[in-house]
């Protein structure tokens, strides 16, 4: 089969590997149609993380399933279905709990395992034509009668929009409150889009790229640019001094002051500046526990130089982690059916597989225009 294989930094190839195989009685084997390229894809993409040479992209999938382990019970041949792209058991304690982000049986030796991740397990992405699925009772979510017609919305039930809802469930959102969301990617869109639909009075979008802030006005945000000025000061200003109630980190570890200078403490650091007193916060984007590649010692060990006296004496909350998608996939399929929802409208780019090199490139660069990039291995 076709893969996205990656090579070394900023260099990603579709090569011809070997199709998967059912390997245990509880696996599915799934052709997939639509698979994305994730802004935390990039990480890997840059080589500032441990993702081997050789494996395969991607955690956004999507797809038919064309083989069915003995095992399996509740999926069957011709299925549609979306995975998560957390790969859990169903049986481990945190599974148990709904923690499925933090899965103890699928990567030995830690807490949650990915499809196409480094440090999440040996399990390949699915920027392919074939992928091999693990306890997939569990593990895919069968797609409603419309999910040809809405596989664009469907697909991004496998991550961007779960954890966007999950980044606004973290900060301890109520209906009619205000939020500020750091970072207009993918994530920090559907963050936006959660927001929207859950009830906020207004909702602030961060960030410093004229599509993504004109792509974030036209879903009901109002636009922060942070190359015009302080993006704290400037939330502050237009909420009267007080802030908001709540606000998401949808950056992560690399994200960049207004200058465009790296410092991974900006977001979290603005974030307790432009939140009210006991007010919450919610951290999606990533950060990882190291980061040898990075402009500065602390950083290198995965630390900060983190506001905690202005955070605690402002008395706020901040939860966070990975997403458990499998704790929202099913209700955000259903406000996707009802057309409530419509995830795919941050679409930029639909392309066959074999110009997944090019696209990275692009969406590296930040390149206007190039707001969310889906795969068709089938075109």
């Amino acid at each position: 089969m076709k893969a996205v294989v990656y090579n070394g930094p900023k260099d990603v190839s579709v090569n011809t590997i070997d199709d998967p195989k059912i390997e245990k009685h509880t696996d599915v084997i799934i052709r997939l149609t639509t698979t994305n390229i994730c802004g935390s894809d990039l990480h890997m993409y840059e080589g500032r993380t441990s993702f081997e040479k050789g494996k395969v992209f991607g955690h956004e999938n999507l797809g038919e399933v064309v083989e069915v382990g003995a095992a399996v019970d509740r999926i069957k041949k011709g299925d549609r279905v979306c995975m998560p792209f957390n790969v859990g058991c169903g049986f481990c304690e945190n599974c148990e709990r709904g923690l499925t982000g933090f899965c103890l049986t699928t990567n030995p030796g830690t807490a949650g395992a990915a499809y196409g991740f480094a440090e999440m397990g040996p399990w390949q992405g699915g920027q392919a034509e074939f992928m091999r699925v693990p306890y997939a009772d569990f593990n895919c979510l069968k797609l409603p009668e419309d999910a040809e017609e809405k596989e664009d919305d469907y697909v991004m039930l496998s991550d961007i929009f779960p954890t966007g809802w999950h980044g606004v469930e973290l900060s301890g959102f109520l209906p009619g409150e205000s939020i500020a969301i750091y970072g207009a990617g993918p994530v920090g869109l559907m963050a936006a889009h959660s927001a929207e639909i859950r009830g906020a009075a207004q909702i602030f979008v961060v960030d410093s790229h004229d599509d993504r802030l004109k792509l974030a006005e036209a879903m009901g945000a109002i636009p922060i640019d942070m190359r015009k000025g302080d993006p704290a000061q400037q939330i502050l200003d237009a909420t009267g001094g007080l802030g908001t109630d709540r606000g998401v980190e949808a950056v992560g570890y690399q994200c960049c002051d207004r200058h465009g200078k790296e410092r991974s403490n900006y977001t979290m650091n603005c974030l307790v500046k432009s939140t009210k007193a006991t007010g919450g916060i919610g951290v999606v984007g990533v950060f990882i526990p190291e980061d040898p590649n990075a402009p500065d010692d602390l950083q290198k060990e995965g630390k900060m130089a983190f506001d905690f006296g202005s955070f605690w004496f402002k008395g706020q909350k901040i939860g966070t982690g990975q997403c458990n998608v499998k704790h929202y996939n099913r209700r955000l399929m259903k406000l996707i059916e009802q057309d409530r929802a419509n995830p795919a409208q941050i679409i930029s780019h639909r392309l066959p597989l074999d110009q997944a090199p090019d696209a990275y490139k692009h969406f590296d660069e930040r390149d206007a225009g190039w707001t969310k990039v889906v795969l068709k291995p089938g075109a």
